[in-house]
């Protein structure tokens, strides 16, 4: 691996040249208001609490786009009263992977923050387990859906994705036990670029914003600039599909959370690698210089796409002081 990208002095100035859609906020807020229009309550369901113990977990199901139910865990810190209100950090899942099972996602609440684990439609086939289809019918896949709709913005897969991290926010402000004033949103990679998305459409839902080398941002670069998967699912597709070229880059264009960040409020911790060939370093910055709001960028000189595990303590303290006030 080496340096590939724009060096650090550059990157931290670099924006995108991609302009943004005109009436994308409209266009957006049609999305949200359909699928809130077609929601139904959050079904909540405890679960193992022979394997859990103090630790309470629940199986949640919500709507999301389209009024699709989407799969989640809930889970709580041991030994905090069910109707104690705390913060809650929605948790989103990288490319390929699904909700896991709880015992993935223990780490919040052993440090006193509840989390939501949403589900990723249509994806758990992978490298950690899902439960959701994309639609009403059907579960996990060992998919690829980089490409899925993309003649269409309105079908196109990560709206329905997008959509269904701006439900996840608002579910989880309204779940038993939560402070609706004090809503986090996390993830790496796919799930990094949903934490931006979700912080972007839902301004005034998000507290905090954690995003690890996410994915999804600057794409009209990211797609010409490595071939690596997941991006080369769009390049392969477009050498076979040239009258598709404008179509297609003009729907990512709505998805592009280098665009899309502009509308961030909360305080935002993100970071990049200098030698990450999945989800390139000036991608990332695209989208970090963009944000308005409070941010900060940890950056690993020789980082690929694996988050340097020194990093997460910084993000978990970024999230507690953020959330509850306090690092201790």
């Amino acid at each position: 691996m080496a340096w590939f990208d724009l060096p650090e002095p550059e990157l931290r100035a670099y924006r995108t040249s991609t302009a943004e859609p005109e009436g994308l906020d409209a266009w957006w807020a049609d999305r949200l208001r359909e699928a809130e229009e077609l929601a139904s309550p959050p079904v909540l369901r405890r679960y193992e609490p022979e394997v859990y113990g103090p630790t309470p977990v629940w199986d949640v199901e919500f709507s999301g786009a389209r009024g699709d139910r989407v799969r989640g865990w809930y889970l709580r810190p041991a030994g905090v009263a069910d109707d104690e209100r705390l913060p809650v950090v929605v948790t989103f899942i990288g490319y390929g992977g699904g909700r896991g099972v709880p015992v993935e996602h223990v780490l919040l609440p052993s440090a006193g923050l509840a989390t939501l684990v949403m589900d990723t439609r249509g994806q758990g086939g992978r490298w950690t387990t899902g439960a959701t289809g994309d639609g009403p019918e059907g579960g996990a896949e060992l998919s690829t859906v980089m490409t899925r709709g993309i003649e269409d913005p309105e079908h196109y897969y990560y709206t329905r994705l997008y959509t269904d991290a701006a439900c996840a926010v608002r579910v989880a402000g309204e779940l038993p036990g939560a402070d609706g004033g004090r809503v986090g949103v996390f993830g790496t990679s796919q799930g990094g670029g949903l934490a931006l998305a979700a912080a972007a459409l839902r301004p005034e839902l998000v507290a905090a914003c954690a995003a690890e080398l996410p994915f999804l941002c600057d794409i009209r670069r990211a797609v010409t600039l490595v071939d690596t998967t997941p991006y080369a699912e769009v390049a392969e597709f477009l050498s076979n599909h040239a009258d598709l070229v404008d179509v297609a880059l003009g729907t990512l264009d709505r998805v592009d959370n280098a665009l899309l960040a502009r509308r961030i409020q909360a305080p935002t911790w993100m970071s990049a690698g200098l030698m990450d060939q999945i989800c390139p370093p000036s991608t990332v910055f695209a989208a970090y210089n963009a944000i308005p709001a409070p941010k900060e960028i940890v950056v690993n000189p020789f980082g690929v796409h694996r988050v340097a595990r020194q990093f997460d303590e910084r993000r978990l303290r970024f999230l507690r002081e953020t959330l509850l006030g306090t690092a201790h």
